[in-house]
């Protein structure tokens, strides 16, 4: 399996709009970042984890000529904004795009995306098939189970695949879902800066959580740029954790 992150960046992306700090001026490409997401790949399946505002450039970046799903962990814009984009792929594969997300997440999909599932529709909006989730489900025979998180009262949804697991917008997870998480290969984890956040794991929980869950290599994910320079902050971390960035690939 190859996973390609597509984007690392928390909601506002980095650069940030007019700010001119050491992070957003910065020219190492590491820290430019998109909004986060990232694409699963196998010998027989291509999909996405979030759709967000970027996901029309992330799809050209990253050369993408096939999509068989996208995966929501939550409803949140900078996760579901871009879907509007799979019509691209709706035409160039002559069918609906399978989107998989919480009942709740649907229901707001069917709300803010409403011209998609009109009874009349105008050519060309997107196609998509919702499908409700509340436990483990595959797609193409490849298995996937969710992880119940909070984002401060929300409850979203982390992903395990085979020995991957990816979380993102989480500041807390019970012991239950953490033994989901166990002996997992891979952890992607949400850091979004070394400052406590009411929502989101910081630097300093993200670090603590994947040295308790010890899997082989931890990687941090949706990144402010109030977290610092990458290859700063690269260099106090744990020698299994690495901060992603936009476009590394890792096989598994």
């Amino acid at each position: 399996m190859k996973v390609t992150f597509l984007g690392t960046g928390t909601s506002q992306g980095v650069p940030v709009i007019a700010c001119e700090c050491e992070v957003c001026v910065s020219i190492n490409a590491k820290d430019k970042r998109l909004r986060s997401s990232v694409m699963i790949e196998t010998e027989d399946n291509v999909f996405v984890i979030d759709a967000g505002p970027d996901f029309r450039y992330q799809m050209l970046r990253a050369k993408v000529k096939r999509l068989d799903a996208v995966i929501l962990t939550h409803a949140h814009k900078d996760h579901i904004a871009g879907l509007d984009d799979v019509r691209a792929f709706n035409f160039i594969q002559k069918k609906a795009i399978d989107v998989f997300a919480k009942e709740d997440v649907c229901n707001q999909i069917r709300n803010e995306f409403s011209y998609a599932f009109a009874i009349y529709k105008y050519p060309g909006v997107p196609e998509i098939n919702l499908h409700s989730i509340v436990s483990d489900f595959t797609i193409n025979n490849i298995k996937i189970t969710p992880i119940n998180v909070m984002h401060m009262q929300l409850e979203i949804f982390g992903y395990r695949i085979g020995d991957f697991t990816y979380i993102t917008d989480a500041n807390y997870i019970s012991d239950k879902e953490k033994e989901k998480i166990k002996d997992s290969k891979v952890i992607v984890l949400n850091a979004l800066r070394k400052k406590k956040h009411v929502s989101h794991f910081n630097l300093e929980e993200a670090v603590a959580l994947l040295e308790e869950l010890k899997p082989e290599r931890g990687y941090l994910t949706h990144i402010s740029h109030m977290m610092g320079l990458h290859q700063e902050v690269e260099k106090e971390l744990p020698s299994f954790i690495k901060i992603a960035y936009d476009m590394l690939t890792i096989e598994i």
